[in-house]
């Protein structure tokens, strides 16, 4: 098992896997195909017109049958109801790995049992969770405004971790040594009845923004996406807001679904230029000097 974890990619090279080439090994190949992009029939289901979409600049992909999209690890954890860690051991293995070596049956449902067990849910006091948030420069008591302190079990033994509910009940899950989520999953919105939102990609990113704009919190609802994967059902309901701030990563996935979002919602601004020469949000506040990071703030302004 020490063996199979030390051989697994990390996220980022996982991410640049081409998805063309990772979908040509499992038996899908594209119906049309442009210098730009490249069209199929859904792996998802059973359809006769293409309406599977990968970009092939930015490496994403977008099924707009389901209006979900994201990585090649978005398309792993889709294609085999599986967590992050579990698409990394995935990729990192042979072909014959994945299950899902055919097109699946669409009359047939298959349904994994979920092996994580919420016990309770209580105010973050656990002294290893609050060292876990301050080394990623976050302060308990703003961690407390979005988050909760989850106990859970995994095949029997107890564990916890800083947690962040979802709009349909389920959990997102972080500590130290650990990353995963509850069924079932979806985004995280947090409504204050403002005309002005505020997009992250996970909870640690929207707990970046409130560490450093803690006006934001009543200013502004907060959405964390969870995952890219949801971008595109949630456009509706994006769209209805007058001001739009999206601080989503500035990877291929994410760079993708900011530019998705501007095309399709002109009320929208992409800020990550805040946090330019790095991944994300809270990989900028943690690795940045404080003066350095209070002195782009002051350039940027929120509506």
């Amino acid at each position: 098992m020490r063996e199979k974890n030390r051989n697994t990619m990390d996220c980022e090279k996982a991410r640049n896997i081409d998805i063309v080439s990772t979908l040509a090994k499992l038996g899908h190949f594209p119906v049309r195909k442009t210098e730009k992009e490249a069209w199929f029939l859904s792996p998802f289901r059973t359809e006769t017109q293409a309406s599977f979409k990968v970009s092939l600049k930015e490496n994403y992909w977008i099924d707009f049958g389901t209006f979900e999209g994201g990585s090649t690890i978005d398309l792993v954890m889709k294609m085999e109801n599986c967590s992050v860690k579990e698409a990394l051991e995935r990729l990192s293995g042979p072909t014959e790995f994945f299950s899902f070596r055919r097109q699946p049956n669409p009359t047939k449902k298959e349904h994994r049992a979920n092996p994580i067990e919420i016990i309770e849910d209580r105010e973050i006091e656990h002294r290893a969770l609050r060292t876990y948030l301050s080394s990623r420069k976050i302060s308990t008591n703003t961690a407390r405004k979005l988050c909760k302190e989850v106990h859970y079990k995994i095949g029997g033994r107890k564990y916890f971790a800083i947690g962040l509910r979802n709009r349909s009940g389920g959990w997102e899950l972080r500590n130290r040594y650990w990353k995963g989520s509850t069924s079932p999953k979806d985004v995280s919105l947090i409504k204050n009845d403002s005309k002005n939102l505020t997009i992250t990609e996970g909870m640690f990113d929207m707990l970046t923004l409130m560490e450093l704009m803690p006006y934001i919190v009543n200013s502004h609802d907060l959405l964390v996406l969870n995952t890219t994967a949801f971008v595109k059902r949630m456009i509706k309901e994006i769209g209805e807001y007058e001001n739009v701030e999206l601080f989503l990563d500035r990877d291929k996935t994410g760079l993708g679904m900011t530019e998705l979002l501007l095309e399709k919602c002109p009320n929208s601004r992409d800020m990550s230029s805040l946090y330019v020469d790095f991944k994300d949000m809270n990989d900028w506040l943690v690795k940045s000097a404080k003066d350095e990071v209070w002195q782009r703030i002051e350039d940027v302004s929120l509506s």
